[in-house]
């Protein structure tokens, strides 16, 4: 597995790593003893950068994921994330930004996932009660402090980027990015560049839509995240199925899976982007990061960009309410 560099001074990670929020919530039932050997098998494989977050689960995510790391802490790069505090009553949940829910946070982060330090801490989204300077300030003081390595951010504007790395080095930009949602190439990509700010994909695969895991919602959980997301209902899917078609004749071409002709494309925008495909199964890992060794012609690229362009799928990537807790 080849490696990339988070940011101008960020950690050295493989070039694809590993989401594992679908081990414990948003896309059916989890298995434990399956993404327990699926983080095994991506160990194997050479995959180093492991994702979760504290919301995930709520809770589960980060003690499964610490869990099955515990014997390989040297080896990898551990990303984790705060800002989001889950509703006991089982609704909505809210953004908190403030240095004190940061602090707790990350004490409970480490207590869950077994770790003295987190090498990668994310504020999850950005708190508008919050000023993103005292945010920021109170991660930078955990870096100080010990208990963490490198600061991100996820889901922000080009302006707030600048802003927080100002008081300190961001070394990764988290946000979702993929062949039907190109949105952070506008602005957020040269504010990255122009700062050194690596970048991390997640949901490359449009939440398994562009590897042909989604063909009907019919075939969805009740419970399923994707259920609540503009772009699988009715009035936009069938849209959204005939761009997949054209993604599954360009894979049939070159002998390989839709999901390792999309991620192929997301690794050849650039040495700082690193994608965090989700899955909870070995198979699909195994799948994913076979896309690793897939090149992609000028022309290859040029094609599939013009199929994908900008504003090409059917339907907002988030729901309203979900829309409006990202910074834009």
């Amino acid at each position: 597995m080849n490696t990339r560099t988070l940011g101008r001074n960020g950690p050295r990670v493989s070039e694809i790593g590993l989401g594992c929020m679908g081990m414990s919530q948003s896309y059916g039932h989890g298995d434990r003893t399956e993404s327990l050997a699926t983080i095994a098998r991506a160990l194997e494989l050479g995959v180093t950068f492991f994702d979760t977050a504290d919301i995930y689960g709520p809770f589960h995510n980060e003690e499964l994921v610490g869990e099955a790391l515990r014997d390989h802490r040297e080896e990898v790069v551990l990303a984790s994330k705060c800002g989001f505090v889950p509703d006991p009553a089982g609704g909505p949940n809210r953004v908190d930004g403030s240095p004190e829910h940061i602090r707790s946070a990350c004490d409970a982060s480490l207590r869950r996932l077994g770790v003295r330090t987190i090498d990668l801490y994310y504020l999850h989204r950005v708190d508008p009660r919050v000023p993103i300077e005292a945010s920021v300030g109170a991660m930078a003081d955990l870096v100080r402090a010990g208990k963490i390595r490198h600061l991100g951010l996820s889901e922000v504007s080009a302006a707030t980027l600048r802003r927080a790395h100002a008081v300190h080095p961001i070394a990764a930009v988290q946000s979702e990015y993929s062949l039907w949602t190109r949105e952070p190439e506008a602005k957020l990509w040269p504010t990255c560049r122009e700062l050194g700010v690596g970048f991390v994909p997640f949901s490359p695969l449009g939440r398994g839509f562009l590897a042909g895991a989604v063909r009907s919602l019919a075939a969805l959980d009740p419970d399923d995240f994707r259920r609540g997301i503009p772009r699988f209902q009715p009035e936009h899917f069938d849209a959204n199925l005939a761009l997949f078609g054209h993604l599954a004749a360009i894979a049939e071409e070159k002998g390989a899976t839709p999901a390792q002709i999309a991620l192929a494309w997301v690794l050849a925008q650039g040495p700082d982007i690193v994608p965090i495909p989700g899955t909870k199964r070995r198979r699909y890992l195994e799948e994913n990061v076979a896309a690793t060794g897939l090149s992609l012609s000028a022309a290859d690229r040029a094609r599939l960009e013009e199929l994908f362009r900008p504003g090409a799928a059917a339907g907002a990537r988030y729901s309203d309410a979900a829309l409006s807790m990202v910074d834009r």
